[in-house]
């Protein structure tokens, strides 16, 4: 029998697809001449059966490349992507039901609906699906025409050496005030004496572009630099030549409310390795999700598809306290939610007036600062965020919990691609108060599978997992990436 969480589900998305139905669309107008009037070339699968390589792509343009890797399925319908991603996380989420049954040795590359022993929903749509990024990090590399300040996103790899810059303006995903700012930065690293920072050892200084947005068009650009041997007074000279033709040049007309500056000697660095430095306007930026306000740092997490955002926290919202108003199911409204890899802490404010108390744990300390400030901002009191690695951090909790005889606790989890540590899973199995558990995914194929069944698995004392198994007993797959194959997926852990 469904669960009541499953009942009050069914509910809650067939109001989803009433508030987004959806609807074929031409995903280029007539104007769209780079890419419109192609023929669409054979799809992999036709591959597979003709048995012959992949046709050649030195046909294409290099603005089909580009869409081909930053918008795979820029081609099909919104139908058509929907009904892709439905497959795809079934055949996902048919490998843990094999695994659960003991089914091990299948080795088949297409599973059957009917191996699921879970109810998988139908992907819920974004709401939005052009332009719908709130996020854009723009590359700086030689272009098609060998110009090495070049402005915006990788063809080829660094492997082969055969890596080319191409201008994002026609992708699909990407907003106009992003293509914007991209242009007007590209417009300024060539009237500028320094050369691009290509590859770290070769020299050269000018590098990426950040450009995140809300709702309301406010505008932040990040702008990346390596200093390599100059002085402070040359960076700063240079840092003055930026604030100048964002504010007063030309690229005054993107209107940025913030600009900042990062100097690094690495890829990637932390705001703590290498603070980012405000040049121009406000220090943050801010959105709004399902009625609460939340602060947006240089270097905060955010989900990059605000529209999007707000179905999936709503379901998350729904499967780890379900309402009966939203669906008929019992409510059970009170507890502890433990929101582990709790990030600016959205989910949890999100859910808050639904639990007694919310007990948020985050790595990164900007995360956990914006957290409390967002918790302040929305007068929500009943937030605790705890900054530290949620594997060193859980366990000693859940004693304290479980000590303190807190009553019903509920957990969400949304760890990175990489999933979570062995520990916290340990944690969250062996914590018997816990009788549901939310794990947000955004590829349930990688390391979230070993996570899967060692919630799920019976107990194993050699890796110290000796708590009541989980049951997945409901999946909800939500598209937060049109035009690319990637999509988030809810799944429900109850016993």
């Amino acid at each position: 029998m469904a669960s009541a969480a499953t009942r009050s589900m069914s509910v809650i998305f067939v109001k989803h697809k009433i508030l987004y139905p959806v609807r074929r669309t031409c995903l280029f107008s007539t104007s769209d001449t780079i890419l419109a009037d192609k023929r669409k070339p054979p799809s992999k699968k036709q591959w597979r059966k003709s048995h012959k390589k992949p046709p050649s792509t030195d046909h294409l343009s290099w603005e089909e490349r580009l869409a081909d890797v930053v918008t795979p399925l820029w081609r099909l319908s919104y139908d058509e992507q929907l009904e892709l991603k439905q497959k795809h996380q079934e055949r996902i989420l048919s490998q843990l039901s094999r695994n659960l049954s003991g089914d091990l040795q299948s080795q088949s590359p297409s599973p059957v609906r009917s191996k699921l022993s879970f109810p998988v929903l139908p992907v819920l749509p974004s709401p939005v699906r052009d332009g719908y990024r709130n996020k854009s990090t723009f590359s700086v590399n030689r272009g098609v025409d060998g110009n090495p300040k070049t402005v915006g996103f990788y063809v080829g790899t660094g492997r082969k050496g055969n890596i080319v810059c191409v201008n994002g303006d026609h992708l699909l995903n990407m907003p106009e005030k992003h293509k914007l700012v991209a242009r007007c930065y590209q417009d300024f690293i060539r009237l500028s004496s320094l050369e691009s920072c290509l590859l770290f050892h070769t020299g050269g200084h000018w590098r990426e572009i950040t450009v995140r947005t809300n709702a309301e068009g406010r505008t932040m650009a990040i702008v990346y630099f390596h200093p390599q041997t100059l002085t402070p007074e040359e960076v700063a000279a240079h840092k003055a030549n930026l604030v100048d033709y964002f504010t007063w040049g030309p690229g005054s007309l993107c209107q940025l409310d913030s600009l900042f500056f990062q100097e690094s000697t690495m890829t990637r660095c932390t705001h703590e390795e290498s603070p980012y430095q405000l040049l121009h306007g406000q220090p943050h930026i801010y959105e709004e999700v399902l009625g609460f306000k939340f602060r947006i740092s240089a270097d905060a997490f955010f989900q990059v598809n605000r529209a999007a955002a707000e179905v999936l926290y709503s379901t998350v919202r729904q499967l780890c306290v379900p309402n009966p108003e939203e669906g008929g199911g019992r409510t059970e409204v009170g507890g502890t939610l433990l929101d582990v890899c709790c990030g600016t802490g959205a989910i949890g404010i999100t859910i808050s007036p639904r639990v007694d108390r919310i007990i948020g744990i985050e790595l990164i300390e900007q995360a956990v600062e914006d957290a409390r400030h967002n918790a302040a901002l929305n007068n929500v009191l009943n937030c605790e965020f705890v900054p530290g690695k949620a594997e060193v951090v859980l366990p000693g909790l859940m004693s304290k919990l479980s000590s303190a005889g807190g009553g019903l606790v509920s957990a969400v989890v949304n760890p990175a691609r990489a999933g979570l540590h062995h520990r916290v899973v340990r944690a969250l199995r062996n914590q018997s108060a816990i009788r549901r558990l939310v794990y947000v995914s955004c590829k349930p194929d990688g390391e979230a599978m070993r996570n899967f069944r060692e919630l799920c698995c019976a107990p194993d004392p050699q890796k110290k997992l000796t708590g009541e198994a989980f049951s997945p007993t409901l999946a909800v797959p939500v598209d937060m990436f049109p035009h690319t194959p990637h999509c988030e997926v809810v799944l429900l852990f109850e016993r």
